[in-house]
């Protein structure tokens, strides 16, 4: 199972959009105690939104369609409009 998973930095509103093999929100976890030099300077988050996949290769598309100017649109609408989201 794979997940595509989207946080929200509390320190600065910016979004992160990744991919694991993990539940999102044991990535969540790693995020918050900085996993990486972009974590760590843009720490805490919060969990907004995941969406589950049986596929690695849909969910590497699905991750890079949601990077896009459309994909982050089509994700706006999803999070202000309740959309069919999986949050947590």
């Amino acid at each position: 199972m794979f997940y595509v998973y989207v946080l929200r930095s509390l320190k600065n509103n910016k979004r992160y959009i990744g991919l694991t093999n993990s539940l999102p929100k044991e990535r969540l976890k790693q995020h918050n105690y900085g996993s990486n030099s972009w974590s760590k300077g843009n720490r805490p988050f919060e969990l907004i939104y995941s969406e589950e996949c049986n596929d690695k290769e849909f969910a590497l598309k699905r991750e890079k369609f949601l990077k896009t100017g459309t994909g982050r649109r089509v994700l706006d609408r999803l999070l202000n409009n309740g959309g069919c989201s999986s949050i947590g």
